[in-house]
């Protein structure tokens, strides 16, 4: 089938097909569930372990336990993914990974989530995605991309076997499976403590298969064709940066997965806020809060140019793959996020005028 399609309209406009019908799956089920690694981290570091912890919990957990499914029986082989077989930098993970984290927290939302609330009418995350992407851009080609390889080369790590977590321990495969197991254990339990409606369980788990399916695509894509394939899923930094240059400083636009991802979830998220009558304009009710934003914004693209992904992209695509890297971005991310919301949104300092501490009020109640 996919020998076909690539027949009939070429490998570039496959290629973007698939990142546009993979990141329209995500766009559509992340806006139901209400996913979010912000909103998740900051129940986890007030000790409530509520609803958003669970579809966190529920979305990574189906990303880990579906990609190592498909390795196991051998319909996926991931050695080739930039994740593992690329130099990485733990420095730049630990450093990128904190940075993002904080400004996820400032933000209310890390990439993904602005998008997704970007194409439901809410104007304070569509500037601050704007933002993310300049910012990315000029970490990765511009004027901050010095101060982010020097970071970057404090700390190399060789790809292959030293860049799988599992395989430095040891693992294989199936201890990959187990341990994907045991945080789908998790995310249950914390559904179920907090009465997670069905549809919302499996609308997270979509999400997370989401992530599963852009792994399965490009390998396939990757065996069809003729010419190199890159193996990769879901991401938001690289692709936001790429997509703004091209609209901003090309002519020619060449299609490909990663192309396709920005509008695949933008269309997604609002089909679902449509369905679900949810668009809504919502904008800065002050100052404090649109300079809030705005430092979120510029530390989560410097952040995620440092750790080699968002909060999907490393601390989901890359974690389902068991990087080292992702792992410590991911980890970073919690730590970064727990003591901003430590320090500024329970620390006394002056906030917003806004009556939800979510991005929406669409938020308010999984």
């Amino acid at each position: 089938m996919l020998t076909t399609l690539i027949d009939f309209v070429g490998e570039d406009l496959s290629s973007w097909l698939g990142g546009l019908l993979v990141g329209g799956l995500f766009g559509f089920f992340a806006q139901r569930s209400r996913f979010c690694l912000r909103a998740a981290a900051v129940e986890f570091s007030r000790g409530e372990g509520g609803p958003r912890l669970a579809v966190w919990l529920l979305t990574f957990a189906a990303a880990l336990v579906g990609t190592q499914a498909l390795v196991a029986v051998g319909w996926l082989d991931v050695s080739e993914a930039r994740q593992l077989a690329q130099q990485g930098s733990i420095s730049g993970a630990l450093v990128g990974g904190v940075m993002f984290g904080c400004g996820m927290i400032l933000a209310r939302g890390c990439a993904s989530r602005l998008l997704v609330l970007s194409a439901n009418g809410n104007l304070r995350a569509l500037l601050s995605g704007l933002v993310f992407a300049v910012t990315a851009q000029a970490s990765y080609r511009g004027l901050l991309s010095p101060a982010r390889e020097w970071v970057t080369n404090l700390w190399l790590v060789d790809g292959g076997p030293s860049r799988d977590i599992m395989a430095v321990f040891g693992g294989g495969t199936l201890e990959k499976l187990a341990f994907g197991g045991l945080w789908l254990f998790a995310g249950l339990v914390f559904a179920f403590r907090s009465q997670l409606r069905r549809r919302l369980i499996l609308a997270a788990l979509a999400t997370g298969l989401a992530v599963v399916a852009g792994w399965f695509f490009t390998y396939q894509l990757a065996q069809a064709s003729f010419a190199p394939v890159p193996l990769k899923s879901l991401t938001f930094s690289g692709p936001s940066a790429e997509l703004l240059m091209l609209v901003l400083n090309s002519s020619q636009l060449r299609l490909g997965f990663d192309l396709g991802i920005i509008p695949g979830v933008f269309l997604g998220s609002f089909v679902a806020a449509t369905s679900a009558h949810e668009l809504k304009l919502e904008g800065f009710s002050d100052g404090l809060g649109m300079r809030r934003y705005l430092l979120g914004a510029v530390l989560m693209g410097f952040g995620a140019m440092l750790a080699g992904g968002c909060a999907v992209g490393a601390g989901v695509t890359g974690a389902s793959v068991f990087a080292l890297t992702a792992w410590i971005v991911l980890g970073g991310m919690w730590l970064g996020a727990g003591l901003t919301d430590l320090l500024v949104d329970r620390g006394g300092m002056p906030q917003p005028q806004q009556a939800s501490p979510t991005a929406s009020s669409a938020d308010a109640v999984l």
